[in-house]
């Protein structure tokens, strides 16, 4: 037993030490360069200069300006970043907020925002501005904004469709003019989809958004909306929506109890959301504030089932505001009554189980598949080894296996407020020899005519092996 322990602390030890080699080697190749970090400061409109930021609207130049100043200014907890352009060649911008903004940090988490992917829906591009100028002017005097940026990489696009937001009007509450990008695409209708085929052309916002995510391996997510309050959940699309356009009936992700608890989170942090406020007659009223997206209304081709599905990001949709692009002088009390709201749904990304997984040497294990019994969507490791689970408290089984290494099942225990360390090991497939552990051996050919051998229980149990080892080592 002693041994085990001084064998597995061996692993971890080596496990670091290779860890902490090759972020050291990695500081200086980012996996984005940030544009433009060291700006001159005299283009930046005085009034937004990076100490203060105005309740307004800022159009894309200014809002360029603004992120420009506020990186020059805090270099040490910013890096600023384009994932792309616009149809029209504007560049869709991400603040990183945190302790490390220009390098992943082992083991701890990456979360984002994504906002006005519906360029009429506009509060939450301006709150994400104030989000970012709270995080960085709090950080020295804040002991929980301080601990969110040591121990998270925050990642925030103010902006999905700055084309879409160029043309949309202030003031306008329901219409769609602006909604969609330069070509008419709704962006939001606009991903792969796990129920029905999406036959929409990729947008070059989208993929964008794509590569981007493909990039980073998320936690965590939000994307601002407008135009109602509540905070709503996958799934999205129904495979009745295959046949019914307007089910109005949930569609249940295998991780339910866990977009609830996040969306309820956001729900019970804002100042009304949770209250199931309906935002004008006839529409509709969600129970402290949350939906299932299907049930609200499905939909083909949306930003949370994709995140969720090929990427393992838990992703929901927040609609904050009732009015999509409401008057300038009222973002100051969308600012407070989201604030709180924004900075706690951030922080349940160390919620659940993390860890490492890697082989009997201590080598992280890359693109290892990490699934919870019972929860059918697969995690995949990072090339540190690193897997995240947001989970709520109880007893959970996971199963993890990688190409060419015999798969493992660990049963682990999850409580409130406490995240799980949980690190697997997991052995190679073949002998030291480089030999596979099971050869199959060939028999002589039965003599004619001889009956054949009867099964017998000891044939069933090597019928059974046999069946397994050739499922597990093909």
């Amino acid at each position: 037993m002693a041994s085990s322990a001084i064998t597995n602390a061996v692993r971890f030890f080596l496990l670091l030490t290779f860890l902490v080699a090759t972020h050291s080697q990695s500081l200086s190749n980012p996996t984005y360069s940030p544009d433009e970090v060291s700006t001159n400061l005299g283009e930046v409109e005085s009034r937004d200069n990076g100490q203060e930021l105005e309740f307004r609207y800022h159009d894309h130049d200014q809002l360029t300006r603004y992120l420009r100043s506020v990186s020059a200014r805090y270099p040490a907890l910013t890096a600023l970043y384009s994932i792309g352009k616009s149809v029209q060649g504007r560049d869709l911008w991400v603040m990183v907020v945190s302790a490390s903004p220009y390098e992943h940090m082992i083991g701890k988490p990456d979360v984002k925002y994504v906002a006005n992917i519906h360029g009429n829906e506009a509060v939450g591009r301006e709150l994400l501005l104030h989000l970012i100028q709270h995080l960085v002017t709090s950080y020295d005097t804040d002991p929980y904004i301080k601990w969110l940026l040591d121990n998270t990489r925050i990642h925030l696009m103010p902006s999905m469709n700055p084309d879409g937001f160029a043309i949309s009007k202030e003031g306008q509450c329901d219409n769609t003019y602006g909604r969609h990008n330069a070509r008419r695409y709704d962006l939001n209708r606009n991903f792969p989809d796990y129920f029905k085929a999406n036959m929409k052309q990729p947008q070059p916002e989208t993929e964008a958004i794509k590569e981007w995510i493909s990039k980073i391996q998320f936690v965590l997510s939000g994307s601002l909306h407008g135009g109602a309050l509540v905070a709503s959940y996958p799934f999205d699309n129904t495979p009745s929506a295959m046949f019914q356009s307007y089910a109005h009936s949930p569609s249940i992700a295998p991780d339910d109890d866990v977009f609830r608890h996040l969306s309820l989170v956001y729900s019970n942090n804002h100042a009304k959301m949770s209250r199931g406020v309906s935002c004008k007659s006839g529409s509709p009223r969600f129970e402290k504030g949350i939906t299932n997206g299907a049930a609200w209304y499905p939909l083909t081709g949306g930003m949370q089932d994709y995140n969720y599905i090929w990427h393992g990001c838990m992703e929901i949709t927040l609609e904050i505001s009732c009015c999509k692009y409401p008057p300038a002088h009222e973002l100051a009390k969308y600012w407070q009554d989201n604030k709180q709201s924004l900075i706690k749904y951030l922080a349940e990304a160390h919620r659940g189980a993390h860890g490492f997984v890697m082989d009997e040497n201590g080598n992280p294990v890359e693109r290892a598949s990490v699934k919870v019994k019972g929860r059918e969507v697969t995690y995949h490791t990072t090339k540190y080894g690193e897997f995240w689970r947001i989970l709520l408290p109880g007893t959970y089984r996971i199963d993890v296996s990688a190409e060419g290494y015999l798969p493992q099942e660990v049963e682990f225990i999850v409580i409130d407020n406490h995240p799980t360390l949980l690190n697997v090991t997991l052995h190679s497939a073949k002998r030291i020899d480089g030999g596979p552990y099971y050869r199959p051996v060939a028999l002589p050919p039965r003599p004619p005519g001889s009956p054949p051998p009867s099964p017998g229980i000891f044939a069933s149990l090597t019928n059974s092996f046999n069946s397994i080892v050739s499922n597990f080592f093909g």
